[in-house]
């Protein structure tokens, strides 16, 4: 695997070819990315709705109404398409729900392991909840995480993909009862393959020069 390649050859994908569906190994793979991309502290604080139907997909264009219609038909048009949603609100109950499954999940090879890593957890934890009360903000940088490992991964894969921000949270939140269960929507990352057609698929990658955005220090 040639990681050079890869990333400069992904690009976001701007018109999805309908007729084409990822297969289920490989979206199996794309679930894998979702549920073990890292976190802070292993905070884990979001939740996926994926849609890989007609169906799905209409109900998750509900957010691409309106001034966001400009993205309808990208939703439309992917195989699957995953609404990233962030959790608002991270209490002890779930730090401890995470330490239980990090025990169940055998993480702990001694005791005063354990003991640690709630207490490692949960003092980050709480800096973000009443010292910088930006939990929230701190969270949805976790769910950006998540996008990023996404993104890479699709490309290594031979999945194209897109990245959404502009959507319609409210409408999404409503029609999923995302607020009623703990989260928010914030972003979706829509999948397929490209259409032939598709203009940004041949056009140079822009960047900025390595000069302007690396130090490397000796």
């Amino acid at each position: 695997m040639n990681l050079n390649k890869i990333v400069q050859s992904r690009y976001s994908t701007k018109e999805f070819d309908g007729s084409k569906t990822i297969p289920a190994e490989l979206f199996d793979q794309v679930k894998a990315l979702l549920r073990f991309s890292p976190s802070s502290v292993n905070s884990q604080p979001w939740h996926f709705v994926i849609a890989d139907s007609e169906e799905g997909r209409q109900r998750i264009a509900k957010g691409t109404q309106g001034f966001f219609a400009f993205n309808e038909a990208k939703v439309l048009n992917a195989s699957h398409v995953v609404l990233f949603c962030a959790k608002t609100g991270i209490d002890d109950d779930y730090t401890q729900h995470l330490l239980d499954t990090e025990e169940s999940d055998g993480r702990f090879a001694q005791p005063e392991h354990k003991e640690m890593a709630h207490m490692g957890r949960s003092t980050f934890v709480n800096i973000h909840r009443f010292d910088l009360k930006d939990a929230q903000h701190w969270m949805e940088k976790q769910l950006y995480l998540n996008m990023g490992t996404v993104l890479l991964g699709a490309a290594a894969l031979g999945i194209d993909a897109l990245p959404i921000e502009g959507l319609d949270t409210k409408v999404l939140n409503e029609e999923f009862g995302l607020l009623e269960k703990g989260y928010t929507a914030v972003a979706m990352v829509a999948l397929g393959y490209r259409k032939d057609s598709d203009f940004n698929a041949s056009l140079p990658k822009s960047r900025l020069p390595e000069a302007e955005i690396f130090t490397q220090l000796s």
